[in-house]
């Protein structure tokens, strides 16, 4: 797992470079080992297993438990205190937050609450977010595309038409073109949610192929969103922003077995 929450290109191959280049720097080795501690810490979180109000080990019994140095667990702490998981307090020691305290829209925590198995009410509270930002934003895309916009959002059309989803390159290549047309609104606060919604879009996605294979193609959607956007027809990009939700969710909930699709 990458630190933003973007799901494994693959590993090493027989086109790999050899074993010597991959030897990382003392500082970016020690940067990794930390992002290690707290993915396991937050996976621990949002998976239950450490709920709200538990008060965490202390440094040196929590280090030893997980065979890390107190500084690389320190860090962890920092880094999940930043994400709104944990609170330090003098003398209480380090504490699980309020869930409504979380920062459920960082990419990392998407990722983490994915591996540990996100329950069904949380996959509906992303589509439902979704569903209140995308249409608008691909309205104002319409509005506002630049042709800059509109080839980066063709390149990314491209990627997923070449590789399909099945694959991180595919999955890639939708996230791309989700953050294109975000970006094409202008709007500063909408296009820096692009990296939670594209990340939310990657991991419902990879949800969906752990239980079954991918029911449909959906790049025809997103051709037929693109082509209302080149066209600059607004009502015509919200409404096909809409369906497209619409129907990514019904293929959710069709992997997740339930017959009451949306």
């Amino acid at each position: 797992m990458t630190a933003g929450g973007t799901p494994p290109e693959g590993g090493e191959g027989a086109g790999a470079p050899p074993r010597e280049t991959l030897v990382l720097p003392l500082a970016s080795a020690s940067r990794r080992l930390n992002g290690t501690v707290a993915r396991d810490l937050g996976i621990a979180i949002l998976s239950g297993r450490h709920p709200p109000g538990t008060v965490l080990p202390g440094e040196i019994a929590a280090a030893g438990s997980l065979a890390v140095s107190r500084t690389a667990y320190r860090e962890a702490i920092r880094t999940l205190s930043a994400k709104g998981l944990v609170e330090s307090r003098p003398k209480t020691g380090t504490r699980v937050s309020a869930r409504g305290r979380w920062n459920l829209l960082d990419p990392d925590i998407l990722a983490w609450a994915f591996e540990a198995e996100p329950g069904e009410a949380f996959i509906r509270d992303l589509f439902e977010l979704r569903r209140i930002v995308e249409p608008a934003a691909a309205e104002l895309a319409a509005l506002r595309r630049s042709e800059r916009d509109l080839a980066r959002m063709g390149a990314a059309l491209d990627g997923m038409a070449r590789h399909g989803l099945a694959v991180p390159a595919g999955r890639a290549a939708d996230q791309a073109f989700h953050h294109a047309i975000l970006e094409a609104t202008g709007n500063a606060p909408l296009i820096a949610l692009s990296s939670s919604i594209a990340a939310s879009v990657t991991w419902t996605t990879i949800h969906k192929q752990r239980r079954r294979a991918l029911p449909r193609d959906p790049l025809p959607e997103h051709r037929a969103l693109h082509e209302a956007i080149v066209a600059r027809d607004a009502a015509l990009a919200r409404a096909r922003m809409a369906e497209l939700i619409r129907l990514a969710l019904a293929d959710t909930e069709l992997a997740m077995g339930r017959s009451d699709v949306i």
